[in-house]
């Protein structure tokens, strides 16, 4: 039988603290699942997130009830987080389409091999904005998307070092 409300929130109350969180010291781990990103529209967006940076379309579905769709594209590879991608539908939400950080770097993307992949997206059109450089951390450049916003291309110097 399901715990009714009042009683989940009882049990709930029990394990954890005031701010929240368990108490317990072996609690589920979080993770990231989804990262919102603007777009003014979903076949343009998908065109380049798949055409041009190599990533995987894992939904593409329309939602009557919302006159929208649920687009989910992710880079090869990712476990974890995935993006969504949100067309724009109010003038506020239009005015932050390629600008949703300010100017700053927005997403760091992550390679095992950063000159295959850096060679391979000059090569598609992506420009990028920061040649690569070497870092304490790894090799680094700074591209932009099809609207604008700030990604770090990055190679661990702990693969680099591991290869």
């Amino acid at each position: 039988m399901p715990l009714r409300f009042d009683a989940y929130l009882k049990h709930w109350a029990s394990q954890t603290n005031s701010s929240g969180f368990s108490t317990e010291k072996s609690r589920m781990p979080q993770s990231l699942g989804l990262v919102s990103i603007l777009v003014r529209d979903y076949d343009e967006a998908i065109a380049f997130y798949i055409g041009k940076l190599g990533f995987s379309l894992v939904e593409d579905t329309y939602q009557s009830v919302h006159d929208k769709r649920w687009v989910v594209v992710s880079p090869q590879g990712a476990k974890e987080t995935w993006l969504l991608l949100a067309r724009a539908t109010s003038e506020h939400q239009i005015s932050r389409i390629g600008d949703q950080t300010g100017g700053r770097v927005f997403l760091f993307l992550y390679t095992d091999d950063f000159w295959r992949d850096f060679n391979a997206y000059k090569a598609n059109g992506v420009v990028f904005v920061r040649e690569p450089k070497i870092e304490e951390y790894g090799t680094v450049a700074v591209f932009k998307d099809l609207y604008g916003n700030q990604w770090d291309l990055v190679q661990s110097a702990a693969i680099k070092s591991a290869k």
